[in-house]
């Protein structure tokens, strides 16, 4: 029984080497031994190898197949948004804990594969556990990397406060810690990076698994959605992408900001300039600036902020005119 307030982490030893078609619930049960209300943390890395996910050759080699969008780049390194909607280095490929000449991509459906060990668990042994399959991911602003959860089963993945009183009487309004991305790093620093020991047994937070038979929210619900990331580029990358203007990255920059925050934006950038709106319609608007050569700016800007040029219509000299619409208008069907 665990102490009230503590919480225990156990990594076992003796696992060995993980191969194509391994049964990951055999494994976890005779080497944790979880009980009811435990959650089982396990590495990606092994699930990968279980579901015959390593392949060939350097990991560019795999790396286009898993990426949905490029975030930025520097050297050697690629910042992507991977097949499963992860913001990770290299799409998550990897080639450390594997063989010589080999790289293991990411399970194909991570949440799938957690709630696969789950059920078996419930089948057998009629233990109702939590399950969490953690990888290893950087953050933009701190050096070092983290364990985050890429597959859920049965945990809740976070703890949502806001709405009610800390104990000082302030109101809560954006507090909700990822327990889950918590409960994986708690794991990681009992199996170590190169301690092969790739499940963990964690103890003492038994509110957060959910009742039998109830699957939970998946862990690919905590990625950010496209309209909600105000970071969904790098800082060189998002400036390379606003003046190439393709429709295919206009997502990248988030929800279209107001007319307000363009007309702002745009007086700041390109003195002289200044927006109104066309006609009586809130979604288009038209910018005039002083000098033509400006439009490049212009646009660029206004692709940053959501917004595109649907016209650039020639004025009596020296102004000219560019209608702007919203990321939205173009979405619409």
């Amino acid at each position: 029984m665990t102490t009230p307030g503590a919480l225990e982490v156990w990594a076992p030893d003796g696992i060995g080497e993980v191969v194509p078609a391994d049964d990951l619930a055999a494994l976890v049960w005779h080497h944790a031994r979880p009980e009811t209300g435990d959650i089982v943390v396990i590495t990606s890395k092994i699930v990968s190898k279980a579901e015959g996910r390593l392949r060939p050759g350097p990991v560019a080699a795999s790396l286009a197949a898993e990426t949905e969008r490029v975030l930025a780049r520097t050297g050697s390194i690629i910042i992507v948004k991977g097949r499963l909607g992860i913001t990770q280095a290299m799409a998550g490929l990897d080639a450390s804990n594997v063989a010589l000449g080999t790289h293991a991509l990411l399970p194909l459906d991570p949440d799938a594969s957690a709630q696969q060990v789950r059920a078996s668990l419930w089948d057998r042994e009629t233990v109702n556990i939590g399950v969490l399959i953690s990888d290893t991911a950087g953050r933009a602003w701190r050096v070092g990397q983290t364990e985050i959860a890429i597959g859920a089963a049965g945990v809740l993945l976070t703890e949502d406060f806001r709405g009610r009183e800390d104990g000082y009487g302030h109101a809560l309004t954006r507090t909700e810690p990822c327990v889950a991305d918590e409960l994986c790093n708690a794991a990681e620093l009992v199996q170590g990076k190169i301690g092969r020991r790739p499940i963990a047994r964690i103890r003492g937070r038994a509110d957060l698994v959910c009742a039998p038979g109830v699957s939970g929210v998946p862990a690919a619900s905590l990625n950010r959605p496209d309209d909600h990331d105000l970071f969904g580029l790098g800082a060189t990358e998002a400036v390379l992408r606003a003046l190439r203007a393709l429709p295919e990255d206009l997502s990248a920059f988030g929800t279209p900001a107001t007319a307000e925050v363009l007309a702002q934006a745009l007086e700041r950038v390109v003195p002289g300039t200044w927006v109104e709106r066309e006609g009586t319609t809130p979604d288009r608007v038209v910018a005039t600036m002083s000098e033509p050569h400006q439009a490049v700016v212009v646009r660029a800007v206004a692709f940053a902020h959501g917004w595109y040029s649907v016209a650039g219509e020639p004025a009596p000299s020296p102004l000219r005119h560019l209608t702007l619409v919203p990321r939205s208008l173009r979405d619409s069907p």
